[in-house]
């Protein structure tokens, strides 16, 4: 994981519907960026639906949430329809911010060794600066848990 109080890496990925989305489109807004594994997945889908749950309240208190993963546009656009996720999905096949923001590690999985995106969140502040990294979060309390953390700053 990169470190709080470190200038989030600037990143221009492909949403679901085929534009490119610049981290730095956000500046002036604290943004909760979540890597995942993949679309579909009973984990993912929990935790997708857990911030599209809470999305009002994100929006409410200025917050932006950016879901990445690996998938394809084509894989984001079934998935958000599907659940009706109204937040940014971004597809990097490539693992450029994957990569950039150090969720790429060696996973195990019964007793088989793989490489894969370790489910992080990290929240950045309005100048672009991680002000909070959550590492290996848990899929059905991450949403919940950022909405404290921000609620909790005292953020309108």
């Amino acid at each position: 994981m990169l470190e709080t109080g470190t200038k989030a890496p600037d990143f221009t990925l492909t949403d679901k519907d085929g534009s490119e989305v610049s981290l730095s489109d956000f500046r002036g807004k604290k943004v909760v960026l979540y890597f995942y594994p993949r679309d579909n997945t009973p984990g993912c889908t929990r935790q997708a639906c857990a911030f599209a749950s809470a999305y009002e309240e994100f929006k409410t208190i200025g917050a932006a949430v950016i879901g990445i993963s690996k998938d394809s546009v084509s894989s984001h656009q079934r998935f958000a329809e599907k659940h009706s996720l109204p937040f940014v999905l971004l597809s990097d096949p490539e693992l450029k911010a994957i990569q950039a923001y150090d969720v790429w590690k060696e996973k195990k999985n019964y007793g088989k060794v793989s490489m894969g995106v370790v489910r992080s969140t990290y929240i950045i502040d309005e100048n672009g600066v991680i002000e909070k990294t959550m590492p290996k979060v848990k899929p059905d309390t991450n949403a919940a848990e950022i909405l404290a953390y921000l609620k909790g700053n005292g953020n309108e």
